[in-house]
C-alpha cells in the first residue's frame, strides 16, 4: 500500500526484471521475505528505502508553518520557508530572535504548558539529549503533542490559528494551520458521531467484526472515498487488508496482501510513534525549512512528530499512480508494537481539521485497546479448552509406572494440534504421532544447544529461520513448523512439529501490468482485485498461537517434575541392583567355595568304596559308585566355573592400551591346539588397531570366543573351516538400549558412545561353522546354558559365552551376536556361521611414541 522505494535501470549486467538485494536489505528481511518479495516482480532497489531518513526530509506541507523554538529561553532555532504566507513574518525574521515577538508571552506561556501536560514534565528542564547520542531517532512509544488555539495579528486584526505543540529534545516544536472562520468547534455536535462510533465499536465480537465497524466510523468521521483496515503478519512482515469501505467506481481490496517493502523499517517505526499521519495533497508543493541543517546536530529538524511532516517522493508517485490525492493513516498497536493501519484514500484534496484528527486518533487508540481486549478474550477461551485436554492428559501420565517415561502413546500432538511429538531425554528418543521427518532430531540437537532451559522456542516458518529455501528444507526432511522446550542443556527436550501448509495469497501486484515513470524512475504499480498476481506461500506450516505456547510450557513444567521422580526411583532402584548383586557374587563365591569341601569327600568316599570294596560289590551297585564319582567331578567342574564367574564381579579392572594383534596371539597359547585339532585357519588383517581393555580380561574373552569357534566348526566336507578377528567401526543394534549396569568396582569412565547412533570400534570374532538358531541367541548368553547335550561338541558347562558377556560389560560395552553370518571376504563353505560383536567402552588410540 506504500512503496517507498523505486526501480532503476539496470547498470550491473543483469537484465532487467533480476532483483538486486543490497545487505541493508538483507538485513531487513529474511531471506523467505526476499523471495517473497521477488514473487510479486517488485523490482525495486530496496537499499534506497531501508537507507531513506524519512523523518529528517526536512520539509513541510505548505498549509500550514512550523516554528521550533528553545524551551528554556524562547529563542527560535528552525523555521518553516513559508513562515511570511502563513503567519505573515518572513522566516528570516524569527530564527534566532524570541518567538514571543510573534505569539506574545502569554501564548508561549500556554504553549508551554501545553508541552508539559502531555509530556508529563515540565519543559523548563532543558533535557539536552548527550552530543555522542547520535542521530536523533524516534523514542519508544507513542509521541506526545498538545493543541491549542492562538492567535496571532494580521494587517491589524486577530487571525486565528490551531497550533499543534510536541517535544523534540530542548525545543518546542508549534505547528500552526489557520482556522477557517467557517469552521466552528461545536462539541456538543461533533461528540455523537464518536460516541456512536465507539459504542459500535464495543459491540463487535471479533477482530474482523472491529475493523468492519471502524472503517465505517472512520469514513463517516472523515468523508474519504477508500477506508481499509490493514494487519501486519509479524513486525516486518507482510499485510493483508481485512476490512473495507469504498466508494462506487473503486476496485475492492479486500483480503489482497502488500508486500512487506511497502512500508520499510523507518516508516513502521514512525507509525508505531504516531497514532495519525494525514497527507492534505500529494500534489503539494513541500516548503522547506530554515536553516536546512541545525547547528548542533547538523542534520535538518527531527519531525518524527510532525503532523505537518513533508511525505518521501517514492510515496507520494505511489499515490498518484493508483489515483490518490488525499489519504489519512491511524496506526493500531498491540504491545507497543505495530498491528496494522487504518488507511484513508481521497479523490481529492483534503485538510482535515485538529478536531477530526484528534476524533481519529482517539478512535485509533480505542481500537487498539478494543482489539487487545478481543484477543484476551479469545486467547483465554483457547487456553481453557488447552487446559481441559491438559488435565485429560496429565491424568494418563501420572498412572504409568514410576520407572516409565512420562510419555503417553496418543494425546501429546493432539494437545495443541500438531502433527507429532517428541521426547527426548538421554539416550532415550520416544516419539508419538506421525513419523518425524527424518532431519528433526539433528536440527533440534542444533536448536537446543543455543535456548535456554525451560523457554518455548517456535517457528511456523523453519526453513525461513535457518536460511533455506522450502524446496531444500523439504530435501532435508526438515519440519516447517516446530516448538519446542528444552529440559537441560544435555540435549533432553519436548517438541512438537508441524508439516508445510501451503498458502495461497493473492498480492496487490501484477507482474503483467505497465509500470508508471515519475521523477525518481519507473515505479511499480498496485492495481486491484482485477488484476492481482496469485502466488503460493510455502515452507510454513499453521502458526503457534500464544495459547498454544502457553499450554506447552505448563505440560512441559508437569513433565519436568515427572521425569525428576523418575530419576530419583532409577536411581534408587539402580543403588538396591548393585547392591544385590554385589550379595550375589557374595554369596556365590561363598557357596561355591564352600560346597566345594563335602563334594570333594563325597568323590572321595566313593573312589575309596570302589577301591576298597569293589570286588565284593554287585554290578549295579559298583555303576552306580561310579556315576556318584563322575557326577560329583562334574559338580566340582561346575562349581570352578561359578567361582571364576562371581569373581569376575568383584575384581577390578586394569585398564591400559593394548595391541589387539598381541592379546590375539596370547589368546591362541591356548586356543591354538585346539584349532588345530579341529582344521580351523585363523584369518585377520595385517594389522588389528589399539584398544583400552584389562589385558587378561580382552585375553579370556577372545580365548573363548576361538575355542568355541573350534568346538563348533562345521562338519567334515563342508569346505574350508576359518575364524576371522576383526576390528571395525558399527553402530551398535539397538542404539537406544541403555548401557548395563556395571556393578561396583567396575570401570565406567569411558562409557560405550554407541548409544546415540554414532560408530564405534567394535571387536567381531566370526567364522564359519555351525552357527546358532535365531531363537537361541539370549540362551547361549545365559550362565550354564548349552546348545548340545553334554557329550557333543567337546563338551563343556556352557559358561563360556555368559563369562564373555560379563567382562564385556564391566568394560561398559556391549555384545550381540549374528548369525547366520556372511564370510567378510565373500568366500563360500562351511555352516552358516556366527559373528559374536563386542565393545569395550573405551577411547581406542594408537600408542604414543
Amino acid at each position: 500500500m506504500h512503496p517507498w522505494a523505486g526501480r532503476r535501470e539496470r547498470g550491473d549486467g543483469r537484465r532487467d526484471g533480476e532483483q538486486a538485494v543490497s545487505d541493508e536489505v538483507r538485513g531487513w528481511l529474511s531471506p523467505k521475505a526476499v523471495a517473497a518479495e521477488a514473487g510479486v516482480s517488485q523490482e525495486f532497489d530496496l537499499s534506497q528505502c531501508v537507507r531513506e531518513p524519512i523523518h529528517l526530509l526536512g520539509g513541510v506541507q505548505s498549509y500550514g508553518a512550523l516554528v521550533a523554538a528553545r524551551s528554556h529561553d524562547a529563542v527560535v532555532d528552525t523555521v518553516s520557508r513559508n513562515a511570511r504566507e502563513v503567519l505573515g513574518r518572513a522566516a528570516e525574521e524569527l530564527v534566532g530572535r524570541p518567538v514571543t515577538e510573534l505569539i506574545g508571552e502569554e501564548q508561549w506561556a500556554l504553549a508551554r504548558e501545553s508541552a508539559e501536560a502531555v509530556a508529563g514534565f515540565p519543559v523548563n528542564s532543558a533535557v539536552i539529549p548527550p552530543e555522542n547520542s547520535g542521530p536523533a531517532s524516534p523514542p519508544d512509544g507513542p509521541a506526545a503533542s498538545g493543541v491549542l488555539s492562538l492567535a496571532l495579528e494580521q494587517d491589524g486584526r486577530a487571525r486565528l490559528f490551531d497550533v499543534t505543540v510536541h517535544r523534540v529534545a530542548e525545543l518546542l516544536v508549534l505547528e500552526f494551520e489557520p482556522r477557517s472562520a467557517d469552521r466552528p468547534f461545536v462539541f456538543q455536535s461533533f461528540y455523537p458521531r464518536v460516541r456512536r462510533a465507539l459504542q459500535r465499536l464495543q459491540g463487535a465480537a471479533g477482530v474482523t467484526e472491529c475493523c468492519e465497524a471502524a472503517v465505517g466510523e472512520v469514513q463517516a468521521l472523515t468523508g474519504y472515498d477508500r477506508v481499509v483496515a490493514y494487519r501486519f503478519e509479524g513486525t516486518d512482515g507482510p499485510g493483508q487488508v481485512i476490512a473495507e469501505v469504498r466508494n462506487e467506481g473503486r476496485e475492492p481490496w479486500l483480503g489482497l496482501w502488500f508486500p512487506a517493502s511497502d512500508i520499510p523499517p523507518q516508516a513502521r517505526r514512525l507509525y508505531a510513534r504516531n497514532w495519525i499521519r494525514a497527507i492534505a495533497d500529494v500534489d503539494d508543493r513541500t516548503v522547506g525549512l530554515l536553516p536546512e541543517l541545525r547547528e548542533e546536530t547538523g542534520e535538518p529538524l527531527d519531525l518524527s512528530g510532525s503532523i505537518l511532516r513533508t511525505v518521501s517522493g517514492y510515496h507520494l508517485e505511489y499515490l498518484r499512480n493508483i489515483g490518490v490525492t488525499s489519504s489519512m493513516s491511524v496506526s493500531l498497536l498491540q504491545d507497543g508494537e505495530l498491528w496494522g493501519l487504518i488507511a484513508c484514500h481521497g479523490d481529492e484534496p483534503r485538510r482535515l481539521t485538529p478536531e477530526v484528527r484528534a476524533a481519529c486518533e482517539f478512535f485509533g487508540i480505542a481500537l487498539s485497546l478494543q482489539l487487545a481486549a478481543v484477543a484476551e478474550r479469545e486467547q483465554a477461551d483457547e487456553l481453557s479448552g488447552y487446559r481441559r485436554a491438559l488435565a485429560a492428559l496429565l491424568a494418563q501420565l501420572t498412572s504409568q509406572a514410576p520407572d516409565a517415561l512420562p510419555f503417553p502413546d496418543s494425546g501429546v500432538p493432539e494437545l495443541i494440534h500438531a502433527d507429532g511429538a517428541l521426547l527426548i531425554r538421554g539416550t532415550e528418543t520416544l516419539a508419538t504421532g506421525a513419523p518425524p521427518p527424518e532431519g528433526l532430531p539433528r536440527l533440534l540437537e542444533r536448536l537446543a544447544d543455543r535456548s535456554p532451559v525451560g523457554e518455548v522456542w517456535s517457528s511456523d516458518r523453519v526453513p525461513e529461520v535457518l536460511g533455506l529455501e522450502p524446496a531444500d528444507a523439504e530435501a532435508r526432511e526438515l519440519p516447517a513448523g516446530l516448538l519446542f522446550l528444552p529440559f537441560n542443556r544435555d540435549g533432553d527436550l519436548l517438541a512438537w512439529w508441524r508439516r508445510e501448509l501451503p498458502a495461497p495469497r493473492e498480492w496487490a501486484a501484477d507482474p503483467a501490468r505497465p509500470v508508471r515513470t515519475g521523477p525518481g524512475g519507473e515505479r511499480l504499480t498496485p492495481r486491484g482485485s482485477a488484476a492481482v498476481h496469485r502466488a503460493t506461500v510455502r515452507g510454513r506450516s499453521e502458526p503457534w498461537s500464544p495459547a498454544q505456547r502457553v499450554v506447552a510450557g505448563e505440560l512441559w513444567r508437569e513433565m519436568s517434575g515427572l521425569l525428576s521422580r523418575r530419576t530419583a526411583y532409577l536411581e534408587a532402584r539402580n543403588t538396591e541392583l548393585s547392591r544385590t548383586n554385589e550379595d550375589l557374587d557374595s554369596f556365590a563365591h561363598a557357596a561355591a567355595h564352600d560346597l566345594k569341601e563335602p563334594l570333594r569327600g563325597i568323590s572321595n568316599a566313593a573312589s575309596f568304596i570302589v577301591e576298597d570294596a569293589g570286588s565284593e560289590l554287585d554290578a549295579t551297585s559298583l555303576r552306580r559308585l561310579t556315576t556318584v564319582g563322575r557326577l560329583a567331578e562334574r559338580m566340582d567342574g561346575l562349581l570352578d566355573s561359578l567361582l571364576h564367574f562371581s569373581r569376575l564381579g568383584q575384581v577390578g579392572l586394569r585398564r591400559e592400551l593394548l595391541s589387539l594383534d598381541e592379546v590375539v596371539d596370547d589368546a591362541l597359547v591356548v586356543a591354538g591346539a585346539r584349532l588345530a585339532e579341529q582344521g580351523v585357519t585363523l584369518v585377520r588383517p595385517a594389522a588389528l588397531p589399539w584398544l583400552r581393555a584389562d589385558r587378561e580380561r580382552l585375553r579370556e574373552v577372545l580365548e573363548n570366543l576361538l575355542v568355541n569357534a573350534a568346538k563348533y566348526a562345521a562338519d567334515e566336507g563342508t569346505g574350508e573351516r576359518r575364524v576371522w578377528v576383526e576390528a571395525v567401526p558399527v553402530v551398535p543394534p539397538g542404539g537406544d538400549t541403555e548401557v548395563p549396569v556395571v556393578p561396583p568396582g567396575g570401570d565406567t569412565e569411558d562409557p560405550d558412545s554407541g548409544g546415540d547412533g554414532r560408530p564405534v570400534t567394535a571387536v567381531v570374532v566370526r567364522d564359519n561353522g555351525i552357527g546358532i538358531p535365531p531363537d537361541r541367541h539370549e540362551d547361549v548368553l545365559q550362565l550354564f546354558r548349552r546348545l548340545h547335550a553334554r557329550g557333543e561338541r567337546g563338551g563343556g558347562s556352557g559358561v563360556g559365552l555368559a563369562v564373555v558377556k560379563r567382562i564385556v560389560e564391566r568394560h561398559g560395552g556391549r555384545l550381540w551376536l549374528e548369525s547366520p553370518a556372511a564370510a567378510p571376504d565373500g568366500s563360500r563353505g562351511g555352516g552358516p556361521g556366527t559373528a559374536v560383536w563386542f565393545t569395550l567402552g573405551g577411547a581406542d588410540s594408537p600408542p604414543s611414541g
